[in-house]
């Protein structure tokens, strides 16, 4: 049988809902790649984002500090992305 969980505190969740609401407002800069990247990169990066985004609803659900760091990660990626992309394939603005 499985013991319950403890019940979080309410500022755990407002955080959480914080982290997703960043990880909405990195929808921008991935929708604007395409002033960079091809078409079929931004919908590789918006696919990345998507996954992002059910990661960041999974950990609000479990972990809701933990989804503070999914904006963070999502910036990481979309930076690495484009600069990758600018660098080894030719990418330019």
């Amino acid at each position: 049988m499985t013991r319950p969980s403890p019940r979080r505190p309410w500022w755990e969740y407002a955080l959480g809902a914080l982290g997703i609401a960043a990880h909405l407002a990195a929808l921008v800069f991935y929708a604007a790649s395409g002033l960079l990247a091809p078409g079929w990169a931004v919908v590789l990066l918006l696919l990345v984002w998507l996954a992002l985004l059910a990661v960041a609803i999974r950990l609000l659900l479990r972990r809701p500090l933990r989804t503070l760091a999914v904006p963070v990660l999502a910036a990481a990626v979309w930076y690495a992305a484009l600069l990758a992309g600018e660098t080894f394939l030719g990418w330019t603005g």
